[in-house]
């Protein structure tokens, strides 16, 4: 089982946490094999990383990716004030014109994970790829074995993404989209038809600015390529208290989960995503799901690290609006629309 991470130094913790459960979950699993797309993690995290890895007697492999900010620099020309992407000029060809990328609100390393065609072991053709705040609580065989029926990749819909974001990357009424915080990759198929030159293709024709940076580019650029992956395999834990009617009134292509579905992967999650502000890492936060979290901090280096303070009464907030969400979800949709949006381009 190939297991693929992208990582910065301030998520190494929790990527300690996450490969723990990892290694925790699938002690029968043979062959486990974690790679590590690296932006500048630390000789100290390494350390504490490989750590994990000796104690469970499983290989781990950095890569380090010092380079990502040049793979994503946008050139080109001035055109009428506007700038003419040129995705086949080199670094060394580089024009007064060009720019940095724009991940809006997100690290760059969030990019990191479209270039794993390219720097895995070419024998790799198959691999899950994990978001450094997602836990596994089950064994991940049934993810590993699933059939994607000619797709390129595999991923759990979104269903609550805004309806502005699908229109910017071109998804058509009722097409679903993709949390790429979770996603089963033929590997083999995405070199050989060409995906990462597709991906950064998309990437630059929008000039890097995309609301949800790396996960839009996914979506936009491979939409119709990504086989529908069960809930249970990236429950994300704020949709606990969505029930499955809010969400099929919101995204009508939901309806390809059912609904045993959905309530199963509340109950029996596979792998627990952390998405939204409520982690379990922030001093006072009340997620339903962060015992889970917890136990494997328990189990490595970072044993013991207090939780991040300072945002209390906002996860109290934040946890009122997680039940306001049971009742009248419409206030959550706007709330978070609101939030969420200027979130994103606070760095715009």
């Amino acid at each position: 089982m190939n297991i693929v991470y992208a990582a910065n130094d301030a998520y190494a913790r929790h990527l300690g946490v996450s490969m723990c459960s990892v290694f925790d979950r699938n002690r029968q699993q043979k062959v486990i094999r974690i790679f590590v797309l690296s932006m500048g993690i630390s000789g100290e995290s390494r350390h504490a990383l490989l750590a994990i890895a000796k104690r469970y007697r499983r290989e781990l492999v950095f890569i380090e990716m010092d380079d990502l900010r040049d793979r994503l620099r946008i050139s080109g020309t001035q055109i009428d004030g506007t700038t003419a992407p040129n995705a086949d000029m080199s670094p060394g060809e580089r024009t007064p014109s060009e720019r940095e990328a724009d991940t809006g609100a997100y690290d760059v390393s969030v990019m990191l994970r479209l270039f794993m065609g390219e720097v895995l072991p070419e024998e790799v053709n198959w691999v899950i790829y994990l978001d450094c705040d997602t836990v596994a609580v089950r064994p991940l065989g049934g993810l590993w074995r699933t059939d994607l029926a000619g797709h390129v990749v595999g991923a759990v819909m979104e269903p609550t993404i805004y309806p502005a974001v699908r229109e910017s990357i071109g998804l058509r009424a009722g097409a679903p989209y993709f949390n790429s915080g979770v996603l089963l990759v033929d590997l083999e198929q995405w070199r050989r038809t060409g995906v990462q030159k597709t991906l950064l293709d998309f990437w630059r024709a929008g000039n890097g600015a995309f609301f949800a940076s790396d996960q839009d580019v996914i979506n936009g650029a491979l939409a119709g390529r990504i086989q529908i992956l069960s809930p249970k395999y990236n429950f994300f834990t704020n949709y606990r208290y969505f029930s499955y009617g809010t969400l099929v009134r919101h995204a009508a292509g939901y309806r390809a989960v059912s609904r045993e579905e959905f309530v199963q992967a509340k109950r029996h999650p596979v792998i627990i995503h952390y998405m939204g502000d409520e982690r379990p890492w922030i001093a006072g936060n009340r997620n339903h799901y962060r015992r889970a979290y917890e136990e494997y901090l328990a189990r490595t280096p970072w044993a013991g690290t207090p939780p991040e303070k300072g945002k209390e009464a906002y996860m109290l907030a934040y946890h009122l609006m997680d039940y306001v969400t049971a009742v009248c979800p419409a206030v959550r949709w706007e709330i978070s629309r609101r939030m969420g949006m200027k979130w994103a381009n606070r760095k715009k």
